[in-house]
């Protein structure tokens, strides 16, 4: 077995990220925010999804991000009649060798873009939880590795658009952050008119980043020191969402645990070896809103969002910071 030889260490992990944040930046303008926290993402290891009303970027950036690293990307357009086997493949019988064989489907890559994933079925949706969860596929009985880094950028349009599915609170649950894009302020959208932007299949980054670098970032991320204080101070506000009247439920354990990692992964983007309370307020809300609902839901979706991120903060300002 050949010894794992680290590429990036702590005083190196800064500048791959700021590297890839150039890379990103360079297509996507106006939109450092939203680019920070895609690769405090990255760097966590865990999974996005991209919210956001259709032509505003949502899929460039998908796309950027998977032409900084040197790794395997595929794209899965989700449509209503897509199938759970066209996710994860399926087993085929080989008349050559008498038995069936595994066919793998599009979800084994690197990064996988899961575009639209509100048009697939609740059944086409639910492929994605394990593989989600454990970076595996299981199919015909025997389970399958994916392998590793795996992370899915989800793109969806609002769920009262027509043709839409509301993803389960089990698959929400699964995406350590919810981003939503926006539109470029004036002066950025008239650089993209001024510019040639050319196609998906144009882009072409100079300095990418390896797989093996991204590994490295996410053992870096596990051992960011995060003080007891700062621990507290998470529960206090998960267990504020437990008891809060208005939401339906609050945030799991799995929630508390992706606040915690994208705290260390935040606290490693801005070059540090622990956690600051301020990475905490960075990322909590993107953590968490997305994983709480209403007791008594709106029938206006963005409405509902605005709704509990109201309710979300009022919590956060109740609960002082430590010190």
């Amino acid at each position: 077995m050949t010894e794992f030889i680290p590429t990036v260490e702590f005083n190196q992990s800064q500048e791959v990220l700021q590297r890839m944040k150039a890379l990103i930046s360079s297509r996507i303008r106006g939109k450092d925010d939203v680019i920070d926290q895609v690769l405090i993402c990255v760097a966590a290891g865990g999974h996005v999804l991209i919210e956001d009303l259709p032509g505003v970027g949502k899929t460039t950036l998908a796309y950027c991000l998977s032409k900084t690293m040197d790794a395997s990307f595929k794209r899965i357009q989700f449509t209503s009649d897509l199938l759970p086997a066209d996710v994860t493949g399926v087993s085929v019988y080989d008349e050559r060798e008498r038995e069936f064989v595994f066919k793998p489907g599009p979800i084994f890559s690197n990064i996988v873009l899961a575009d639209e994933i509100n048009r697939a079925t609740p059944k086409t949706q639910s492929s994605l939880l394990e593989v989600m969860d454990h970076g595996k596929v299981t199919v015909d009985g025997i389970t399958h590795e994916v392998g590793s880094p795996f992370i899915v950028l989800a793109t969806q349009n609002p769920v009262d658009y027509e043709g839409t599915f509301q993803l389960p609170e089990s698959q929400m649950d699964r995406f350590l952050m919810r981003l939503q894009m926006g539109y470029p302020n004036e002066e950025n959208e008239l650089d993209i008119l001024s510019g040639d932007q050319g196609s998906y299949d144009d882009l072409e980054f100079e300095g990418t980043v390896s797989v093996r670098d991204i590994l490295d970032l996410k053992r870096l991320v596990r051992q960011v020191f995060v003080e007891k204080s700062v621990l507290e101070y998470i529960l206090r506000v998960i267990q504020a969402t437990r008891t809060e009247s208005e939401f339906k439920s609050g945030i799991s354990v799995r929630g508390s645990l992706a606040i915690k990692a994208a705290a260390q992964a935040r606290a490693l983007y801005m070059g540090r070896d622990f956690v600051l309370p301020d990475d905490v307020l960075e990322i909590i809300t993107n953590v968490c809103c997305h994983r709480l609902t209403l007791r008594r839901p709106s029938s206006d979706a963005p409405e509902e969002r605005r709704m509990v991120e109201g309710i979300f903060n009022r919590i956060l300002a109740s609960i002082p910071l430590p010190r």
